[in-house]
């Protein structure tokens, strides 16, 4: 199964709307995680926000959010960007990475990759990685967009990179997931593969870890638990169906949603189902969940924004919109801000599900 674009722009345009979220979407820990270099430590380092890939930002939003700017990229935006340094970072289905200047929307440098690039960049101290659909996985300094090291997989990269640290040595590992159904670990400075892990079919999304397990789905319908250090498997858990998005994983829980219409709660260490959510009826689960203290919030097929009980997996509300949502939503406090198919960022009371 090819994945689905997480989320499509009707024209070449990045649109800079919720300053105040994505200026500090990151928790203090994973602040402090990053080098601040010149322009002061990333905000938004990872898909997702964090490690974890949690969905949640802990800032504020606006009340009435306007357009700052926008940046053409020359073609379509088909995931979503990565904030650090001052800059606003993406790639484009032309090939090409852009560093944006997160204040004015200026460019301040752009390099070619000559493959579309569907999946987010990753930002670790002063190295941007990224990969593309011609499966070279990239490294690029973040500050002046030179290529630090690459490294041809050979199968599409779809998902985003993360990252992770060996405890014994400092070594800080870099992760990512390829149309050759492995899962590979890199030296973050030198490029040297550590670890390649095979699955049975693609992967699409990008990996969850925790620092001691990396977890990820993919089309061969399974949650793959495997240890950061060696890249052994420690287990898996058969969801029932494709995996397009990506999991979340929040203490030693999984949530992940899948082409089969359902999301699902998996305890990595028991490695079993805690709870399913949906049916086929919602049209399938291309979006990745965001993970609240109680909630969980996810995108659908079936023009919905869904939120269910974290713990029983029980329907609180749903959100109606005009197109498919297969964006990711960022929970932001009390807020949940979602993207759809219908051209529109909408913000979403956590609590009752009521368009703010």
């Amino acid at each position: 199964m090819k994945k689905e674009h997480m989320l499509t722009l009707s024209k070449p345009l990045i649109y800079m709307l919720l300053a105040a979220a994505l200026l500090g979407g990151c928790s203090e820990t994973e602040v402090s995680d990053q080098s601040p270099g010149e322009y002061g430590a990333a905000s938004w380092p990872v898909f997702r926000g964090d490690r974890n890939l949690s969905g949640v930002a802990d800032v504020r939003i606006p009340d009435d959010p306007v357009l700052l700017w926008t940046f053409d990229t020359g073609s379509p935006v088909v995931s979503s960007p990565v904030i650090g340094h001052g800059c606003v970072f993406i790639g484009s289905t032309k090939g090409t990475v852009f560093a944006v200047d997160i204040q004015t929307g200026s460019k301040k440098w752009e390099y070619a990759t000559d493959d579309d690039i569907e999946a987010s960049p990753m930002l670790l101290d002063r190295t941007l990685y990224i990969g593309n659909l011609g499966g070279l996985f990239l490294a690029l300094d973040a500050l002046t967009g030179t290529l630090r090291w690459k490294y041809d997989i050979g199968g599409d990269i779809m998902g985003s990179a993360n990252w992770a640290s060996i405890k014994d040595n400092d070594e800080k590992l870099v992760l990512v997931g390829s149309y050759d159904s492995r899962m590979y670990a890199f030296d973050a400075e030198t490029g040297t593969l550590r670890w390649t892990y095979e699955t049975d079919y693609y992967i699409n999304g990008a990996p969850a870890t925790d620092g001691t397990s990396v977890v990820f789905g993919g089309c061969d319908e399974k949650l793959h638990i495997v240890s950061v250090a060696d890249g052994v498997k420690q287990g898996e858990v058969w969801a029932g169906s494709y995996i397009a998005g990506s999991a979340a994983l929040v203490d030693d829980r999984a949530y992940v949603g899948h082409y089969g219409g359902k999301l699902v709660c998996i305890d990595i260490k028991e490695r079993n189902i805690i709870w399913e959510y949906g049916d086929r009826k919602n049209g399938g689960f291309f979006s990745s969940p965001a993970v609240g203290k109680d909630r969980v919030f996810i995108g659908s097929r079936d023009r919905l924004l869904h939120c269910v009980n974290r713990e029983t997996g029980e329907r609180l509300w749903t959100f109606p919109t005009r197109g498919d949502v297969d964006s990711s939503p960022v929970l932001v406090k009390d807020r949940v801000v979602c993207a759809s198919a219908d051209g529109r960022l909408y913000i979403v009371n956590a609590v009752d599900g009521k368009e703010i």
